[in-house]
């Protein structure tokens, strides 16, 4: 039976935290859905009504982009194990890039991990619980390294030249709000 949840609980937040992976689901108007899974220890609760995410450089940046134009995200995380459990995040996002007064103070809850984009912060809205009675319970989730070497390999001059060529905007051709190259001064 779901319950629903007006904050965080202690016990929410345990169940979160014991979580290796998470789903992240943003929409805007005449847009596709986003659905993006999200691991590498990069997800926080910050305190009882605001979490936030460490979000790397991936093919898309479609959840920034759904961000700005409509602010609703939804974070689901799913019990794998013997727990048969699923919880869900229901807020408002804003994304918190590195030329953000915000974002040592953000930046600080993470591990450093090359390949990093922005932070997403999260005011909770609402929380839910349900059973995760279909779920398939699974053996040997282990950490996948291969973005982390991706981008140790590429480097930070890469990091930026990809994000000009597949990060400035959604595939529906909303802004995501990375600084582009072309409006920046020269150094």
């Amino acid at each position: 039976m779901s319950k629903f949840f007006d904050q965080l609980t202690p016990e929410l937040t345990e169940f979160i935290r014991a979580q290796p992976v998470f789903f992240v689901a943003t929409a805007a108007v005449n847009a596709r859905i986003n659905l993006s899974p999200k691991g590498m220890d990069t997800f926080r609760v910050l305190d009882e009504r605001r979490v936030a995410y460490l979000d790397l450089t991936g093919s898309g940046n479609e959840t920034a982009a759904h961000l700005r134009s409509d602010g609703r995200i939804t974070i689901m995380f799913c019990s794998f194990d013997n727990n048969a459990e699923i919880a869900r995040i229901y807020g408002r996002g804003a994304v918190i890039q590195p030329s953000d007064n915000r974002w040592p103070e953000l930046i600080a809850n993470f591990p450093k991990l090359p390949g990093v984009r922005q932070v997403m912060e999260i005011r909770v809205e609402s929380a839910m619980t349900s059973c995760g009675y279909a779920v398939p319970r699974m053996r040997a989730m282990e950490p996948r390294d291969t973005l982390e070497k991706y981008w140790i390999k590429k480097g930070e001059q890469a990091k930026e030249e990809y994000w000009q060529k597949h990060n400035l905007r959604s595939i529906d051709g909303l802004p995501t709000g990375m600084p582009d190259a072309t409006s920046r001064p020269r150094r």
